[in-house]
């Protein structure tokens, strides 16, 4: 793939800011739905009304878009972020938003490390050490073998190996057709897998929760949007270490809206996993920078 220019990558930047403050926010208003709901019903909203929202911008065009020439990598794309989305929400409800965040956030590392395995990337000291002290951070956070360590605390990195396969592809596919094509294709596999769950989870919504479900759609679609354009205007790990700012934003929204305060293991871990992942794109930056040329 080419090189993206200068101002793609600050374009991706900041694409990926904004994806990353929409998915805090979508996550914030569905961990309070996931206290009166199942999981697959409210992934079942976010899917159909990404389906919905897609359908109506896209109107006639809509049958072109549906047309793909790699079938198999859009379904794995498509799976691999359901099953992100499922083992994250299906985690919220038992750990706090900043801790389930703090164990995704191994993504950005997991992303240098696959982009090194199948992009063609060199796999180097840096980025093998970088990759070991983020797993050295998740272990503190989860504290295995401890009487606070939680099975629902795996369910975060299970949803950053899923996201990580769908950022691959996700920047594999994207210079090669339009945004909207992993979009729709992603969002009707959603609806049609979640919906074979619903005859059997279904529970009647409250007039009052509506809007939860209609924003939680809106964030998702836009998220997602913004995540798509955000890699393929840019290489993966230039804009994949952004991610980090999700830290802030999910504890933000887990002090406003949840009275949470993440304790001080989970502090030690996320900044050891945010400062490797950090260590490692600086140190492939600098070794990225074109030599000076002599006067």
């Amino acid at each position: 793939m080419p090189l993206p220019s200068r101002q793609d990558t600050k374009s991706g930047i900041g694409l990926m800011l904004l994806a990353i403050f929409c998915f805090a926010a979508m996550d914030a208003a569905a961990k309070g739905l996931l206290t009166r709901y199942p999981v697959p019903q409210v992934v079942w909203a976010r899917f159909a009304g990404q389906l919905l929202l897609v359908g109506l911008v896209l109107g006639p065009r809509l049958p072109g878009m549906l047309r793909t020439r790699w079938p198999l990598l859009h379904l794995i794309r498509s799976l691999c972020q359901l099953g992100a989305i499922v083992c994250f929400f299906t985690a919220l409800p038992f750990i706090g938003l900043a801790e389930a965040t703090a164990l995704a956030d191994l993504n950005p590392i997991l992303i240098t490390l696959g982009a090194a395995l199948f992009l063609g990337e060199k796999l180097g000291p840096r980025r093998i050490a970088g990759v070991v002290a983020a797993m050295i951070g998740a272990l503190i956070i989860i504290r295995p073998g401890l009487s606070v360590f939680s099975p629902a605390a795996l369910l975060p990195l299970a949803s950053a190996g899923f996201y990580t396969i769908n950022v691959l592809l996700t920047r594999r596919l994207g210079p090669m057709e339009s945004a909207w094509t992993p979009m729709i294709l992603a969002a009707l596999t959603g609806t049609l897998a979640t919906s074979l769950t619903l005859p059997w989870v279904w529970q009647p919504v409250a007039t009052a929760d509506l809007w939860q479900f209609a924003l939680i759609a809106a964030l998702g679609t836009v998220a997602q949007l913004f995540l798509i354009r955000a890699f393929t205007l840019a290489e993966a790990g230039s804009v994949a270490p952004f991610a980090y700012a999700g830290l802030l934003f999910a504890t933000f929204w887990g002090f406003v809206l949840y009275d949470e305060v993440p304790d001080l293991a989970t502090v030690i871990g996320a900044l050891v996993i945010v400062g490797a992942g950090l260590y490692v794109w600086h140190r492939e930056t600098q070794a990225n920078r074109p030599p000076p040329q002599d006067a």
